[in-house]
């Protein structure tokens, strides 16, 4: 029997991301296991046609981006019924989203990942694919999606 004892949810702060909050507390719950929270910072393009950043101010955007984040991720954990209960580490990273993720889940040597999904269709998301497709193509562990 399958049994998790490390979770990872992935957070973009949407109610998606809420209700894979919500799904993973249950399972933790359930199997005594621990959630990381974690959440993917883009990276700040430096320069563009009409704009340049020197260091400092990338440095300031960055540490504003990442404690805007952290409060976020607070205010999430306690939206969710029942989180309080759970062990859940919060985490940032920088990069793209589902590459983060997937190199998170290697790394701390995840079990589950629970991520959130609006199950939108259509060109963009043909042409694309969107973020939990492409964890979960690529995840080395089972995805459980959670929808609305």
């Amino acid at each position: 029997m399958f049994e998790p004892k490390k979770i990872l949810v992935p957070t973009d702060f949407s109610e998606f991301s809420d209700k894979a909050l919500e799904s993973a507390v249950d399972v933790a719950k359930k199997e005594n296991a621990t959630i990381e929270l974690l959440h993917v910072i883009s990276v700040i393009q430096t320069c563009s046609v009409d704009y340049c950043f020197d260091q400092q101010t990338l440095d300031m955007l960055e540490k504003n981006s990442i404690n805007a984040s952290m409060d976020q991720m607070k205010k999430e954990i306690d939206r969710v019924p029942g989180a309080s209960s759970v062990q859940i580490e919060t985490v940032i990273r920088k990069g793209t989203p589902y590459e983060e993720i997937l190199n998170e889940q290697k790394e701390k040597k995840i079990d589950l990942i629970v991520i959130g999904s609006h199950g939108k269709t259509g060109l963009i998301h043909h042409l694309m694919g969107s973020v939990a497709e492409r964890v979960m193509r690529g995840a080395k562990c089972p995805v459980l999606l959670a929808k609305i």
